[in-house]
């Protein structure tokens, strides 16, 4: 499997846009600061993931994610996650 993640700082109003074959793995090094473009963000959370079978879908995917348009639909996909995030005290 390919997944396609998205980190998100919570200090800073920043994404993470990341690929890889074994997400648990990956976590862990953003987890350790093992990552240096995630360790800029901060504390972060993962907050969104997506799984595929082919490695050119994930990489589709990715790149979309990564352009403006992909910012805004990964926005509009996530707006009541994201606002749980900016006020914990609504859950």
């Amino acid at each position: 499997m390919y997944y396609v993640y998205v980190l998100r700082g919570v200090t800073q109003d920043r994404y993470y846009i990341g690929r890889t074959e074994n997400l648990q793995k990956r976590i862990s090094q953003h987890k350790k600061g093992e990552v240096w473009t995630s360790r800029r963000l901060g504390v972060w959370q993962l907050m969104f993931y997506e799984a595929f079978l082919a490695k050119a879908d994930a990489i589709r995917r990715e790149r979309y994610l990564k352009t403006s348009k992909g910012r805004s639909t990964l926005n509009l996909m996530l707006r009541e996650s994201l606002r749980l995030v900016a006020y914990p005290e609504l859950r």
